[in-house]
Protein backbone atom coordinates (compact mmCIF):
# COMPACT_ATOMS: atom_id res chain seq x y z
CA UNK A 1 0.00 0.00 0.00
CA UNK A 2 1.53 3.20 -1.00
CA UNK A 3 0.47 6.51 0.72
CA UNK A 4 -1.42 9.74 -0.58
CA UNK A 5 1.15 11.90 -0.07
CA UNK A 6 2.32 13.83 -2.90
CA UNK A 7 6.31 13.45 -4.16
CA UNK A 8 7.92 16.93 -3.96
CA UNK A 9 11.58 17.06 -5.16
CA UNK A 10 13.47 18.44 -2.25
CA UNK A 11 15.70 20.65 -3.85
CA UNK A 12 17.60 23.77 -3.27
CA UNK A 13 15.59 25.86 -5.24
CA UNK A 14 12.73 25.22 -3.05
CA UNK A 15 14.74 26.20 -0.13
CA UNK A 16 16.28 29.10 -1.77
CA UNK A 17 12.68 30.30 -2.76
CA UNK A 18 11.31 29.68 0.38
CA UNK A 19 13.87 31.73 2.56
CA UNK A 20 13.69 34.61 -0.38
CA UNK A 21 10.35 34.72 0.11
CA UNK A 22 9.38 34.18 3.45
CA UNK A 23 12.81 35.55 4.74
CA UNK A 24 13.11 38.08 2.51
CA UNK A 25 14.26 41.05 5.82
CA UNK A 26 16.66 38.96 7.07
CA UNK A 27 20.26 39.72 6.64
CA UNK A 28 23.91 39.27 6.07
CA UNK A 29 26.56 40.93 7.36
CA UNK A 30 30.08 40.80 5.27
CA UNK A 31 33.16 42.27 7.66
CA UNK A 32 35.74 44.59 5.62
CA UNK A 33 38.00 45.31 7.81
CA UNK A 34 38.80 47.24 11.33
CA UNK A 35 38.49 50.87 9.98
CA UNK A 36 35.76 50.26 7.67
CA UNK A 37 32.06 49.59 8.28
CA UNK A 38 30.40 46.49 7.61
CA UNK A 39 28.29 45.54 4.57
CA UNK A 40 25.05 44.79 4.88
CA UNK A 41 21.82 43.24 2.67
CA UNK A 42 18.75 41.77 2.99
CA UNK A 43 18.02 37.67 2.19
CA UNK A 44 15.33 39.64 -0.69
CA UNK A 45 18.63 41.65 -2.31
CA UNK A 46 20.45 38.58 -2.08
CA UNK A 47 18.29 36.75 -4.15
CA UNK A 48 17.98 39.30 -6.57
CA UNK A 49 21.62 39.14 -6.87
CA UNK A 50 21.57 35.01 -7.40
CA UNK A 51 18.98 35.96 -10.28
CA UNK A 52 21.31 38.16 -12.42
CA UNK A 53 24.04 35.72 -11.58
CA UNK A 54 22.63 32.63 -12.92
CA UNK A 55 21.92 34.37 -15.88
CA UNK A 56 25.17 35.64 -16.04
CA UNK A 57 26.47 32.13 -15.76
CA UNK A 58 23.94 30.86 -18.31
CA UNK A 59 24.98 33.73 -20.93
CA UNK A 60 28.26 32.32 -19.90
CA UNK A 61 27.57 28.83 -21.38
CA UNK A 62 26.79 26.88 -17.95
CA UNK A 63 24.86 24.11 -18.31
CA UNK A 64 23.48 21.56 -16.09
CA UNK A 65 26.02 19.44 -14.23
CA UNK A 66 28.79 22.07 -15.19
CA UNK A 67 30.64 22.40 -12.11
CA UNK A 68 31.44 26.24 -11.39
CA UNK A 69 34.25 26.64 -8.53
CA UNK A 70 34.46 29.66 -5.74
CA UNK A 71 37.98 30.44 -4.49
CA UNK A 72 36.39 32.61 -1.45
CA UNK A 73 36.23 34.15 1.84
CA UNK A 74 32.88 33.99 3.59
CA UNK A 75 31.08 36.81 2.36
CA UNK A 76 27.82 37.84 0.31
CA UNK A 77 28.66 37.32 -3.16
CA UNK A 78 29.55 33.82 -1.63
CA UNK A 79 25.97 33.08 -0.28
CA UNK A 80 24.73 34.55 -3.61
CA UNK A 81 27.17 31.82 -5.72
CA UNK A 82 25.68 28.97 -3.31
CA UNK A 83 22.13 29.63 -4.47
CA UNK A 84 22.43 30.28 -8.08
CA UNK A 85 25.01 27.39 -9.07
CA UNK A 86 23.20 24.45 -8.03
CA UNK A 87 20.02 26.22 -8.17
CA UNK A 88 20.27 26.72 -11.78
CA UNK A 89 21.38 22.81 -12.61
CA UNK A 90 24.84 23.60 -12.57
CA UNK A 91 27.38 21.80 -9.24
CA UNK A 92 28.85 24.26 -6.89
CA UNK A 93 32.47 23.44 -5.96
CA UNK A 94 34.67 25.18 -3.28
CA UNK A 95 37.75 25.07 -3.97
CA UNK A 96 39.84 25.14 -0.31
CA UNK A 97 42.39 28.23 -0.55
CA UNK A 98 44.70 26.52 1.87
CA UNK A 99 45.43 23.45 -0.21
CA UNK A 100 49.12 23.15 -1.92
CA UNK A 101 49.10 24.25 -5.23
CA UNK A 102 49.51 21.04 -6.62
CA UNK A 103 46.42 19.81 -4.76
CA UNK A 104 44.49 22.75 -6.22
CA UNK A 105 45.14 21.75 -9.62
CA UNK A 106 44.51 17.84 -9.32
CA UNK A 107 41.16 19.18 -7.85
CA UNK A 108 40.17 21.61 -10.41
CA UNK A 109 41.04 19.22 -13.23
CA UNK A 110 39.84 16.04 -11.23
CA UNK A 111 35.93 18.22 -10.89
CA UNK A 112 36.58 19.54 -14.39
CA UNK A 113 35.71 22.68 -13.25
CA UNK A 114 34.47 24.99 -15.97
CA UNK A 115 33.95 28.24 -14.30
CA UNK A 116 36.18 29.97 -10.94
CA UNK A 117 34.76 32.57 -8.91
CA UNK A 118 38.05 34.29 -7.50
CA UNK A 119 37.54 37.04 -4.32
CA UNK A 120 40.03 39.56 -5.20
CA UNK A 121 42.01 39.10 -2.57
CA UNK A 122 43.20 36.07 -2.93
CA UNK A 123 44.18 36.36 -6.67
CA UNK A 124 47.79 36.03 -6.39
CA UNK A 125 46.82 32.58 -4.81
CA UNK A 126 44.91 31.52 -7.70
CA UNK A 127 47.36 33.07 -10.76
CA UNK A 128 49.76 30.48 -9.09
CA UNK A 129 48.01 27.56 -10.98
CA UNK A 130 45.67 28.79 -13.15
CA UNK A 131 47.77 28.29 -15.87
CA UNK A 132 47.44 24.50 -15.20
CA UNK A 133 43.64 24.57 -14.48
CA UNK A 134 43.39 22.86 -18.45
CA UNK A 135 39.56 22.72 -18.06
CA UNK A 136 38.51 26.32 -17.16
CA UNK A 137 36.82 28.71 -19.62
CA UNK A 138 36.17 31.78 -17.32
CA UNK A 139 37.40 33.45 -14.34
CA UNK A 140 35.11 35.87 -12.29
CA UNK A 141 36.67 38.47 -10.08
CA UNK A 142 34.75 39.75 -7.01
CA UNK A 143 36.09 42.75 -6.21
CA UNK A 144 36.37 46.76 -7.13
CA UNK A 145 39.87 46.53 -8.17
CA UNK A 146 40.89 49.32 -5.69
CA UNK A 147 41.59 47.21 -3.20
CA UNK A 148 45.04 46.71 -1.45
CA UNK A 149 47.18 46.26 -4.62
CA UNK A 150 46.95 42.14 -4.23
CA UNK A 151 43.83 42.60 -6.64
CA UNK A 152 45.80 42.17 -10.28
CA UNK A 153 42.79 40.47 -12.61
CA UNK A 154 45.94 40.32 -15.15
CA UNK A 155 47.80 37.64 -13.43
CA UNK A 156 44.91 35.44 -14.15
CA UNK A 157 45.57 35.88 -17.90
CA UNK A 158 43.26 37.27 -20.69
CA UNK A 159 39.58 37.85 -20.43
CA UNK A 160 39.34 38.02 -17.07
CA UNK A 161 35.37 38.93 -16.16
CA UNK A 162 34.20 41.01 -13.25
CA UNK A 163 31.35 39.86 -10.83
CA UNK A 164 29.81 43.13 -10.35
CA UNK A 165 29.72 44.22 -14.18
CA UNK A 166 28.20 40.45 -15.26
CA UNK A 167 25.61 41.32 -12.47
CA UNK A 168 24.95 44.77 -13.65
CA UNK A 169 24.19 43.20 -17.04
CA UNK A 170 21.38 41.37 -16.25
CA UNK A 171 17.65 41.86 -14.99
CA UNK A 172 16.11 39.54 -12.32
CA UNK A 173 13.24 37.20 -12.63
CA UNK A 174 15.66 34.64 -14.26
CA UNK A 175 13.47 31.36 -15.05
CA UNK A 176 14.73 28.68 -12.44
CA UNK A 177 14.72 24.98 -13.58
CA UNK A 178 13.11 22.04 -12.58
CA UNK A 179 15.61 19.74 -10.93
CA UNK A 180 15.60 16.26 -10.08
CA UNK A 181 16.43 15.68 -6.17
CA UNK A 182 18.88 13.22 -6.58
CA UNK A 183 21.08 15.30 -8.97
CA UNK A 184 24.40 17.16 -7.60
CA UNK A 185 24.15 20.33 -5.98
CA UNK A 186 27.82 20.41 -4.81
CA UNK A 187 30.83 19.05 -4.31
CA UNK A 188 33.47 19.27 -1.65
CA UNK A 189 37.09 17.57 -2.05
CA UNK A 190 38.37 15.56 1.03
CA UNK A 191 41.54 17.58 2.81
CA UNK A 192 44.03 14.26 1.49
CA UNK A 193 45.99 14.15 4.51
CA UNK A 194 46.89 10.53 3.07
CA UNK A 195 46.99 10.19 -1.22
CA UNK A 196 45.25 12.54 -3.65
CA UNK A 197 41.75 14.33 -2.27
CA UNK A 198 39.22 12.72 -2.82
CA UNK A 199 35.80 14.35 -3.85
CA UNK A 200 32.40 13.91 -2.35
CA UNK A 201 29.58 15.16 -4.34
CA UNK A 202 26.07 15.79 -2.37
CA UNK A 203 22.71 15.92 -3.72
CA UNK A 204 19.98 18.81 -3.60
CA UNK A 205 18.28 16.38 -1.76
CA UNK A 206 20.68 15.08 1.25
CA UNK A 207 21.51 19.19 1.38
CA UNK A 208 17.81 20.30 1.84
CA UNK A 209 17.38 16.94 4.60
CA UNK A 210 20.74 18.00 5.72
CA UNK A 211 19.83 21.84 6.90
CA UNK A 212 16.32 20.29 8.02
CA UNK A 213 18.74 18.02 10.70
CA UNK A 214 20.81 21.18 11.44
CA UNK A 215 17.77 23.33 12.42
CA UNK A 216 16.11 20.78 14.65
CA UNK A 217 16.00 21.44 18.20
CA UNK A 218 18.24 18.29 18.55
CA UNK A 219 20.85 20.37 17.22
CA UNK A 220 21.23 23.59 17.12
CA UNK A 221 17.90 25.32 17.49
CA UNK A 222 18.29 27.86 14.46
CA UNK A 223 15.60 30.35 13.52
CA UNK A 224 14.81 33.51 12.27
CA UNK A 225 16.05 35.54 16.23
CA UNK A 226 19.30 33.70 15.57
CA UNK A 227 22.36 35.53 14.20
CA UNK A 228 25.07 32.85 12.64
CA UNK A 229 28.55 33.97 13.07
CA UNK A 230 30.04 31.89 9.85
CA UNK A 231 33.63 31.67 11.00
CA UNK A 232 33.90 27.72 9.51
CA UNK A 233 35.03 28.11 6.05
CA UNK A 234 32.08 28.40 3.40
CA UNK A 235 35.54 25.86 1.52
CA UNK A 236 34.92 23.50 4.03
CA UNK A 237 32.41 20.96 3.85
CA UNK A 238 29.80 23.85 2.91
CA UNK A 239 30.46 25.50 6.22
CA UNK A 240 28.81 22.12 7.93
CA UNK A 241 25.70 23.04 6.37
CA UNK A 242 24.98 26.23 8.02
CA UNK A 243 24.34 28.93 4.90
CA UNK A 244 21.43 26.65 3.74
CA UNK A 245 20.26 26.10 7.27
CA UNK A 246 20.25 29.62 8.64
CA UNK A 247 18.61 30.73 5.03
CA UNK A 248 15.87 28.00 5.79
CA UNK A 249 14.43 29.33 8.38
CA UNK A 250 15.65 33.59 8.62
CA UNK A 251 18.49 33.12 10.85
CA UNK A 252 20.77 36.42 9.76
CA UNK A 253 24.53 35.87 8.83
CA UNK A 254 27.48 37.27 9.74
CA UNK A 255 30.41 36.45 7.29
CA UNK A 256 34.07 37.71 8.58
CA UNK A 257 35.43 37.68 5.13
CA UNK A 258 39.34 36.66 5.10
CA UNK A 259 39.32 38.71 8.74
CA UNK A 260 39.91 35.58 11.19
CA UNK A 261 42.05 36.62 13.91
CA UNK A 262 41.00 37.29 17.39
CA UNK A 263 40.71 41.18 17.21
CA UNK A 264 38.34 41.61 14.18
CA UNK A 265 36.06 38.59 15.46
CA UNK A 266 35.97 40.29 19.08
CA UNK A 267 34.99 43.96 17.36
CA UNK A 268 32.58 41.48 14.90
CA UNK A 269 30.77 39.65 17.68
CA UNK A 270 31.05 42.81 19.94
CA UNK A 271 28.98 44.90 17.34
CA UNK A 272 26.94 42.44 14.97
CA UNK A 273 25.97 40.47 18.35
CA UNK A 274 25.68 36.93 16.89
CA UNK A 275 23.96 34.56 18.84
CA UNK A 276 25.72 31.22 17.44
CA UNK A 277 28.81 31.05 16.51
CA UNK A 278 30.63 27.95 14.87
CA UNK A 279 34.92 27.96 14.13
CA UNK A 280 37.54 24.79 14.87
CA UNK A 281 39.03 24.98 18.42
CA UNK A 282 41.86 27.26 17.11
CA UNK A 283 39.82 30.19 16.76
CA UNK A 284 38.41 29.58 20.29
CA UNK A 285 41.80 29.29 21.73
CA UNK A 286 43.42 32.46 19.69
CA UNK A 287 40.06 34.53 21.27
CA UNK A 288 40.79 33.47 24.85
CA UNK A 289 44.26 34.58 24.53
CA UNK A 290 42.83 37.57 23.11
CA UNK A 291 40.72 38.12 25.86
CA UNK A 292 43.64 37.89 28.25
CA UNK A 293 44.82 41.32 27.10
CA UNK A 294 42.13 43.04 26.38
CA UNK A 295 37.85 42.88 27.68
CA UNK A 296 35.96 40.50 25.66
CA UNK A 297 32.62 41.12 25.18
CA UNK A 298 30.53 37.85 24.27
CA UNK A 299 27.77 38.51 25.58
CA UNK A 300 25.41 37.50 22.54
CA UNK A 301 26.93 34.16 22.29
CA UNK A 302 23.97 31.35 23.55
CA UNK A 303 25.89 28.81 21.63
CA UNK A 304 29.24 28.06 19.97
CA UNK A 305 29.21 24.89 17.92
CA UNK A 306 32.73 23.80 17.92
CA UNK A 307 34.15 20.82 15.68
CA UNK A 308 36.83 20.17 13.18
CA UNK A 309 38.92 18.59 16.03
CA UNK A 310 38.57 17.30 19.56
CA UNK A 311 37.50 20.49 21.74
CA UNK A 312 39.77 20.27 24.89
CA UNK A 313 37.37 20.19 28.13
CA UNK A 314 39.78 23.10 29.51
CA UNK A 315 38.96 25.02 26.47
CA UNK A 316 34.86 24.72 27.08
CA UNK A 317 35.16 25.90 30.58
CA UNK A 318 37.27 28.82 30.29
CA UNK A 319 34.47 30.04 27.86
CA UNK A 320 31.86 29.53 30.32
CA UNK A 321 33.72 30.61 33.24
CA UNK A 322 34.61 33.39 32.08
CA UNK A 323 32.24 34.68 29.79
CA UNK A 324 29.10 32.35 30.62
CA UNK A 325 29.68 31.44 27.30
CA UNK A 326 28.76 27.26 25.85
CA UNK A 327 30.80 25.64 23.42
CA UNK A 328 29.51 21.80 22.47
CA UNK A 329 31.34 19.74 20.59
CA UNK A 330 29.71 18.46 17.09
CA UNK A 331 31.33 15.51 14.92
CA UNK A 332 31.16 15.01 11.18
CA UNK A 333 33.47 15.03 8.51
CA UNK A 334 33.03 15.82 4.51
CA UNK A 335 31.40 12.42 3.64
CA UNK A 336 28.70 13.34 6.37
CA UNK A 337 27.65 16.57 4.50
CA UNK A 338 29.30 17.06 7.81
CA UNK A 339 26.92 17.22 10.65
CA UNK A 340 27.14 13.48 12.68
CA UNK A 341 26.49 13.94 15.99
CA UNK A 342 26.55 16.73 19.09
CA UNK A 343 27.27 16.69 22.69
CA UNK A 344 24.01 18.06 23.77
CA UNK A 345 23.83 16.57 27.43
CA UNK A 346 20.82 14.54 27.88
CA UNK A 347 18.20 14.91 30.02
CA UNK A 348 19.63 12.77 33.00
CA UNK A 349 22.23 14.88 32.64
CA UNK A 350 22.83 16.59 36.36
CA UNK A 351 24.73 20.16 36.87
CA UNK A 352 27.88 18.21 38.22
CA UNK A 353 28.27 15.97 35.56
CA UNK A 354 27.41 18.56 32.39
CA UNK A 355 30.79 19.18 31.16
CA UNK A 356 31.94 15.69 31.43
CA UNK A 357 28.91 15.14 28.44
CA UNK A 358 30.03 18.13 26.95
CA UNK A 359 33.25 16.58 26.32
CA UNK A 360 32.22 13.78 24.69
CA UNK A 361 31.83 13.51 20.61
CA UNK A 362 28.32 13.71 20.70
CA UNK A 363 24.86 12.02 20.62
CA UNK A 364 24.78 10.22 17.05
CA UNK A 365 21.82 12.62 15.06
CA UNK A 366 18.37 11.27 13.69
CA UNK A 367 19.29 10.43 10.05
CA UNK A 368 22.66 8.38 10.63
CA UNK A 369 22.78 5.16 11.49
CA UNK A 370 26.59 4.56 13.19
CA UNK A 371 27.90 0.87 14.05
CA UNK A 372 31.56 0.14 15.50
CA UNK A 373 33.46 -2.67 14.40
CA UNK A 374 36.50 -4.38 15.07
CA UNK A 375 39.10 -5.36 12.69
CA UNK A 376 37.34 -8.51 11.63
CA UNK A 377 34.36 -6.63 10.61
CA UNK A 378 32.19 -7.78 13.30
CA UNK A 379 29.72 -5.11 15.03
CA UNK A 380 30.19 -4.69 18.37
CA UNK A 381 28.28 -3.67 21.35
CA UNK A 382 27.19 0.19 22.61
CA UNK A 383 28.40 -0.28 25.69
CA UNK A 384 30.16 2.96 26.52
CA UNK A 385 33.62 0.86 26.89
CA UNK A 386 34.03 -1.40 23.42
CA UNK A 387 35.80 0.34 21.16
CA UNK A 388 35.98 -0.31 17.69
CA UNK A 389 36.41 1.76 14.07
CA UNK A 390 33.05 4.10 13.46
CA UNK A 391 31.23 3.25 10.65
CA UNK A 392 27.54 4.99 9.35
CA UNK A 393 25.52 5.43 6.78
CA UNK A 394 22.54 7.45 5.89
CA UNK A 395 20.28 10.07 3.43
CA UNK A 396 23.27 12.49 3.81
CA UNK A 397 26.16 10.38 3.89
CA UNK A 398 28.11 9.64 0.92
CA UNK A 399 28.40 5.99 -0.71
CA UNK A 400 30.98 6.64 -3.34
CA UNK A 401 33.67 8.89 -3.70
CA UNK A 402 33.53 10.96 -7.52
CA UNK A 403 35.56 8.84 -10.03
CA UNK A 404 37.20 7.22 -7.09
CA UNK A 405 36.13 3.70 -6.51
CA UNK A 406 38.08 3.52 -3.03
CA UNK A 407 36.59 0.00 -2.17
CA UNK A 408 38.56 0.22 0.97
CA UNK A 409 37.02 3.51 2.37
CA UNK A 410 33.37 1.36 2.57
CA UNK A 411 32.11 -1.76 4.48
CA UNK A 412 28.94 -3.72 3.13
CA UNK A 413 27.21 -0.46 2.40
CA UNK A 414 28.71 1.86 5.18
CA UNK A 415 31.32 4.80 5.37
CA UNK A 416 34.00 3.55 7.53
CA UNK A 417 35.32 7.07 8.64
CA UNK A 418 38.95 6.16 9.84
CA UNK A 419 37.70 7.40 13.57
CA UNK A 420 37.79 4.97 16.34
CA UNK A 421 36.02 5.40 19.46
CA UNK A 422 33.05 3.75 21.27
CA UNK A 423 29.32 4.70 21.58
CA UNK A 424 27.13 3.89 25.35
CA UNK A 425 23.30 3.30 25.51
CA UNK A 426 22.31 6.61 24.53
CA UNK A 427 24.23 6.89 21.38
CA UNK A 428 26.76 9.02 22.87
CA UNK A 429 29.95 8.66 21.24
CA UNK A 430 33.46 9.35 22.37
CA UNK A 431 36.21 8.92 19.60
CA UNK A 432 39.68 8.12 21.08
CA UNK A 433 41.69 8.73 17.95
CA UNK A 434 42.33 8.23 14.41
CA UNK A 435 42.65 4.80 13.09
CA UNK A 436 45.87 5.70 11.54
CA UNK A 437 46.98 7.96 15.04
CA UNK A 438 46.00 5.26 17.99
CA UNK A 439 49.53 4.72 19.54
CA UNK A 440 49.98 0.49 20.72
CA UNK A 441 52.11 0.58 23.05
CA UNK A 442 53.45 -2.73 24.13
CA UNK A 443 50.27 -4.24 22.67
CA UNK A 444 47.43 -1.91 24.56
CA UNK A 445 46.05 1.23 23.27
CA UNK A 446 46.79 4.82 23.99
CA UNK A 447 44.46 7.41 22.91
CA UNK A 448 46.84 10.45 21.70
CA UNK A 449 43.71 12.33 21.50
CA UNK A 450 42.76 11.99 24.95
CA UNK A 451 46.53 12.13 26.29
CA UNK A 452 46.41 15.89 24.47
CA UNK A 453 43.45 17.22 26.40
CA UNK A 454 45.16 15.96 29.69
CA UNK A 455 48.15 18.05 28.87
CA UNK A 456 46.43 21.21 27.35
CA UNK A 457 44.65 21.65 30.73
CA UNK A 458 47.89 22.57 32.12
CA UNK A 459 48.09 26.02 32.67
CA UNK A 460 51.25 26.70 30.70
CA UNK A 461 50.14 25.02 27.64
CA UNK A 462 48.46 26.52 24.66
CA UNK A 463 48.18 23.30 22.39
CA UNK A 464 49.54 20.03 22.16
CA UNK A 465 49.57 16.99 19.83
CA UNK A 466 50.86 13.48 20.66
CA UNK A 467 52.45 11.00 18.08
CA UNK A 468 53.59 7.45 18.33
CA UNK A 469 57.15 7.16 18.12
CA UNK A 470 59.25 3.68 17.68
CA UNK A 471 60.55 2.04 20.75
CA UNK A 472 62.70 -1.07 21.18
CA UNK A 473 60.21 -2.39 24.18
CA UNK A 474 57.05 -1.49 23.86
CA UNK A 475 57.08 -1.04 20.02
CA UNK A 476 55.47 2.58 20.24
CA UNK A 477 55.92 5.12 23.03
CA UNK A 478 54.23 8.20 23.04
CA UNK A 479 55.65 11.94 22.26
CA UNK A 480 54.29 14.68 23.19
CA UNK A 481 54.47 17.75 21.04
CA UNK A 482 54.24 20.78 23.06
CA UNK A 483 53.55 24.75 22.83
CA UNK A 484 53.97 26.93 25.68
CA UNK A 485 52.78 30.32 26.21
CA UNK A 486 54.82 33.46 25.58
CA UNK A 487 57.92 33.32 28.34
CA UNK A 488 57.07 30.49 29.90
CA UNK A 489 59.28 27.47 30.19
CA UNK A 490 57.67 24.42 31.85
CA UNK A 491 59.61 21.21 32.10
CA UNK A 492 59.11 18.09 31.16
CA UNK A 493 59.08 16.56 34.47
CA UNK A 494 56.91 18.91 35.49
CA UNK A 495 54.18 17.68 32.74
CA UNK A 496 54.96 14.64 33.05
CA UNK A 497 53.87 14.85 37.64
CA UNK A 498 50.63 17.07 36.28
CA UNK A 499 49.81 14.31 33.96
CA UNK A 500 50.56 11.49 36.61
CA UNK A 501 47.45 12.08 38.47
CA UNK A 502 45.70 12.55 35.66
CA UNK A 503 45.86 9.20 33.25
CA UNK A 504 47.17 6.08 33.56
CA UNK A 505 50.68 4.94 33.95
CA UNK A 506 51.29 3.28 31.28
CA UNK A 507 50.07 6.52 28.80
CA UNK A 508 52.62 8.90 30.78
CA UNK A 509 54.89 10.10 27.82
CA UNK A 510 58.71 9.83 28.60
CA UNK A 511 59.17 12.34 25.74
CA UNK A 512 58.47 15.80 25.13
CA UNK A 513 59.49 18.23 21.99
CA UNK A 514 58.57 21.80 22.86
CA UNK A 515 57.70 23.46 19.83
CA UNK A 516 56.44 26.95 18.61
CA UNK A 517 53.61 25.82 16.64
CA UNK A 518 51.44 22.68 16.26
CA UNK A 519 51.48 22.28 12.18
CA UNK A 520 47.73 22.34 11.06
CA UNK A 521 45.82 20.82 8.13
CA UNK A 522 44.15 23.06 5.14
CA UNK A 523 40.72 22.91 7.47
CA UNK A 524 42.82 23.75 11.22
CA UNK A 525 43.12 20.44 12.25
CA UNK A 526 46.32 19.04 13.93
CA UNK A 527 48.59 17.48 10.94
CA UNK A 528 50.13 14.48 12.50
CA UNK A 529 51.53 13.50 9.75
CA UNK A 530 53.98 16.25 9.35
CA UNK A 531 55.24 15.86 12.74
CA UNK A 532 55.94 11.86 12.42
CA UNK A 533 57.84 13.60 9.21
CA UNK A 534 59.93 15.53 11.01
CA UNK A 535 60.65 13.42 13.89
CA UNK A 536 61.77 10.72 11.26
CA UNK A 537 64.13 13.72 10.39
CA UNK A 538 65.60 14.45 13.25
CA UNK A 539 64.01 17.73 12.84
CA UNK A 540 62.40 17.48 16.47
CA UNK A 541 64.40 18.27 19.75
CA UNK A 542 63.10 15.69 21.91
CA UNK A 543 63.61 15.99 25.54
CA UNK A 544 63.56 12.38 27.89
CA UNK A 545 62.71 12.14 31.36
CA UNK A 546 62.71 8.55 33.93
CA UNK A 547 60.87 5.70 31.88
CA UNK A 548 58.19 5.08 34.29
CA UNK A 549 55.53 2.68 32.40
CA UNK A 550 54.77 -0.30 34.63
Amino acid sequence: MLSTMQDHPLTITDLFHYGRTVHGHSRVATFTGEHTPTRHATFAAIAERADRLASALARLGVKAGDRVATFSWNSQEHLEIYFAVPAMGAVLHTLNIRLFPEQLVYIANHAEDRVVIVEESLIPLLAKVRDQMTTVQHVIVVGDGDGDGDGDASALGPNVLRYEELLAAEQPGYAWPAIDERAAAAMCYTSGTTGNPKGVVYSHRSTWLHSLAVTSGAAYALNDRDRVLLVVPMFHANAWGLPYAAWQVGADLVMPSRFLQAAPLARMIREEKPTIAAAVPTIWNDLLRHGEETELDLSSLGLVVCGGSAVPRILMEKFQDRYGVRIIQAWGMTETSPFASIALPPKICTAEDEMTWRSKTGRVCAGVDLRIVNDAGETLAWDGTTAGEIEVRGPWITGAYYRDPAPDKFHDGWLRTGDVGTVDALGFIQITDRAKDVIKSGGEWISSVELENEIMAHPDVVEAAVIGIPDPRWDERPLACVVLRAGLATTPETLHAFLATRVARWWLPESFSFIQEVPKTSVGKFDKKVLRARHAAGGLTVVAVARGRA
